[in-house]
């Protein structure tokens, strides 16, 4: 009875370790074009359905309350769209005169430039107990208003 319950406990990592096996033993059911349309299905549909699921568990409380945190989402805006990059771009400055591969440095660069993955803020913000409607809403906007500028100025910097 006890491993049925740890079974349970730890349900999701079993499905993982499943699913890696699977994938080991037949890996054409995976690639593109193949049985699952993995250019469909994870592009889209699992996008659209994590979005969906987390939109579902959000309270409307906390959206409407997230909209007069001004200060709050004009820092995160600042911080991660001027701060960090520039401050990525002062350390690849430094890690120029290094003999470090030229396209490493290019890609920490593009990193740099990228907004965070909207799945981090938004669990790392649930797990530690946050408001995610303070969380969703500079992600949205960051989605929404920046990635065509950070795209440029990633093509700028380079």
């Amino acid at each position: 009875m006890r491993l049925l319950e740890r079974m349970r406990k730890e349900w999701f990592m079993i499905g993982i370790v499943l699913a890696i096996a699977g994938a080991k033993l037949e890996p054409s059911i995976g690639v593109n074009g193949g049985p699952l349309k993995p250019e469909i299905t994870v592009s889209y549909i699992a996008v659209a359905t994590i979005f969906f699921n987390s939109g579902l568990s959000l309270k409307t409380e906390e959206l409407t309350s997230a909209l007069v945190h001004i200060k709050l989402h004009l820092f995160i805006q600042i911080f991660t769209l001027a701060f960090f990059p520039a401050t990525i771009w002062l350390f690849l400055q430094l890690l120029s005169i290094t003999p470090i591969n030229e396209w490493l440095l290019k890609g920490l660069q593009t990193v740099g430039c990228m907004p965070p993955p909207v799945s981090s803020a938004v669990i790392l913000t649930k797990a530690v107990g946050g408001n995610e409607g303070d969380s969703w809403l500079p992600v949205t906007c960051r989605r929404l208003l920046w990635c065509w500028p950070s795209d440029r100025l990633g093509t700028l910097c380079s």
